[in-house]
């Protein structure tokens, strides 16, 4: 199953992510989970810099699935150049969504990805509003 990126997105956060030796498997090119973990990464780092880290006594984001579209292999060495958006904020949820392209190769998709995520007030386990602050970040 192929799902594609929304046109209508917001760039949030850009990162450069260095290719490891050991990202690569035996077919000498980066391992599909890798990706996983490069989209990790970066969505991680934009939820630090805007104060949206989940704290075991408070709110924070939870991931409630996860894709990722592979197009072009990447290879060690180099750096992989994500690009971070976001799209459609619904009461408790939005969308996040990450390009992947080396840093030498601009504009060349290697693969796209993306993940919804739902706001979670912890001590309860259930969903709760998109706090105003982060609705103006993701819209």
């Amino acid at each position: 199953m192929k799902i594609e990126l929304p046109e209508q997105k917001k760039l949030v956060y850009q990162m450069l992510i260095p290719i490891r030796w050991g990202d690569m498997d035996a077919m000498n090119h980066v391992n599909n989970t890798t990706y996983f973990r490069y989209l990790e990464t970066a969505r991680v780092d934009w939820l630090q810099s805007v104060a949206a880290m989940p704290t075991p006594v408070g709110e924070g984001p939870v991931i409630v699935n996860a894709f990722c579209n592979f197009y072009k292999q990447l290879e060690y060495p180099g750096d992989v150049l994500i690009k971070m958006y976001t799209s459609d904020p619904a009461r408790t949820t939005f969308e996040t969504w990450a390009t992947m392209e080396r840093a030498d190769r601009p504009g060349t998709i290697c693969a796209a990805g993306g993940a919804t995520t739902i706001w979670v007030d912890f001590p309860t386990q259930k969903a709760v509003t998109l706090p105003e602050w982060l609705r103006a970040v993701v819209s």
